[in-house]
């Protein structure tokens, strides 16, 4: 009955701000942070990543690549205190929420981490394109940012790459974003 509650409320409080669905923590099961630090808003980059592996077009199979990029995160091999990411969409048109609109994330090294949200798109697109579904919650997940004050007006659209030397977020992904508002290399 709770997560029903808080499902309608969160539709409600999106659905006046035109934001995208976005599945809760709760809803995917996340395990606990081990920390959180806050992020101060609104910030002035979203930095794109594609998770170079597996792409989901349902809920069901988007979910578990969120948790298991939650795992890895938390686990042996990098042990973070969360999953890295701020938010991830997957090609079922959801976005999955990660460390949220208000907690620093850890996706783009000290120079981009605590001034950028890190939006991560599951799947990899070095040769291809997210699909149409994805896109539009990408850009839909940008402008309720903005209008939720999270993420500046005059914000800087960039790649992972920009941060760091890496390919992410894909080559195919990352021709895409050039041509979109906002980018800055």
């Amino acid at each position: 009955m709770l997560l029903r509650w808080a499902t309608l409320l969160g539709a409600l409080c999106a659905g006046s701000l035109g934001c995208p669905e976005i599945v809760s923590r709760a809803q995917w099961r996340a395990a606990r942070p081990r920390c959180q630090k806050p992020l101060r808003t609104p910030v002035d980059t979203a930095i794109i990543h594609h998770t170079a592996g597996p792409a989901c077009s349902s809920s069901a199979s988007c979910q578990r690549i969120v948790k298991a990029i939650q795992n890895f995160h938390q686990g042996p091999q990098r042990k973070w205190c969360d999953i890295g990411y701020n938010f991830l969409i997957g090609e079922d048109g959801r976005v999955y929420e990660g460390r949220g609109w208000k907690t620093f994330g850890a996706h783009a090294g000290p120079s981009g981490n605590g001034r950028s949200l890190g939006i991560a798109l599951l799947g990899s697109f070095s040769s291809r394109v997210p699909n149409a579904k994805a896109q539009a919650a990408l850009r839909s997940l940008l402008l309720c940012a903005v209008r939720r004050g999270a993420l500046r007006g005059n914000y800087a659209l960039k790649g992972h790459r920009n941060f760091m030397p890496t390919s992410c977020p894909g080559q195919a992904l990352y021709d895409l974003l050039r041509r979109w508002p906002h980018f800055q290399a």
